[in-house]
C-alpha cells in the first residue's frame, strides 16, 4: 500500500498511509567518513504528525530464525498501547491490523519492510493489533509504548485469520508461533468493547 508524505524536516521523514493512524518515519541520516548520525525519535516533530503521544516503556526482542512470526497482539482499554517500532538489526515484515470499533477501516492493516539499513520505524497507534515476521534470522526488534505491560489487558488476534487475509510473506513459519498465539481468536470472534475510543 502505498504511503504519503506528511512531513519532511532536516530530521526525519514522516510517511501516511491510505489506512488513518498508522505512520512510517524515515530518520534522516547525516554521513561523514565515520558513519552517519540520525535523530531517531524528536518528540516535537512525532506528535505534530501522530497527536499528543507520552511512551512509558521500550520492549526489545531477538529473533534467531528467519520466519519468525509474533502477534498479533494488543492491549485493551483502558491499557490500549500505541507503538513505535524499529528493527534494529535484520529485517522484518511489521504488520498494524485496525480494531478501533468506530473506524471506517475496522479490519483493514497496512504492512512495511522494517530494516537496521533503512532506520525507518512504524507508528502503530492504540486500537491496532501489531505483528511482524522476521524476513533474515537474527533480528532485533524494539518498540517504545504508550501503555505499560498488563497482564490482564493483554490480547491478541489469529495471524492468520482468513477474514484479514493478511499477505504475509512465504517465509512465515506457523512452527515459530508462540504457545498463546496458536490459539488467538479471529476478528469475527473478538468483543467490540475491547475498545472504548476510536
Amino acid at each position: 500500500m502505498e504511503n504519503a508524505r506528511v512531513g519532511l524536516q532536516n530530521h526525519m521523514d514522516i510517511r501516511s498511509f491510505a489506512l488513518d493512524g498508522p505512520l512510517e518515519i524515515y530518520p534522516v541520516r547525516r554521513h561523514d567518513t565515520r558513519g552517519y548520525f540520525a535523530e531517531i525519535f524528536r518528540e516535537d516533530l512525532f506528535c505534530a504528525a501522530a497527536g499528543p503521544v507520552h511512551f512509558v516503556q521500550e520492549n526489545e526482542s531477538r529473533s534467531d530464525l528467519a520466519g519468525t512470526v509474533r502477534g498479533l497482539h494488543f492491549q485493551a482499554d483502558p491499557m490500549a498501547q500505541g507503538k513505535l517500532v524499529r528493527c534494529s538489526q535484520g529485517v522484518i515484515f511489521d504488520v498494524a491490523v485496525d480494531l478501533r470499533p468506530r473506524s471506517p477501516s475496522f479490519g483493514q492493516w497496512v504492512t512495511t519492510e522494517l530494516s537496521a539499513a533503512k532506520g525507518n520505524q512504524l507508528w502503530v497507534p492504540a486500537g491496532f493489533a501489531h505483528g511482524f515476521c522476521t524476513l533474515v534470522p537474527d533480528c532485533i526488534t524494539t518498540y517504545k509504548v504508550t501503555q505499560y505491560y498488563s497482564p490482564e489487558h493483554d490480547k491478541g488476534l489469529a495471524w492468520d485469520d482468513p477474514d484479514l487475509a493478511i499477505g504475509w510473506p512465504t517465509v512465515a513459519n506457523p512452527a515459530t508461533l508462540a504457545a498463546k498465539d496458536r490459539a488467538q481468536p479471529r476478528l469475527a470472534n473478538l468483543p467490540r468493547a475491547l475498545f472504548t475510543k476510536g
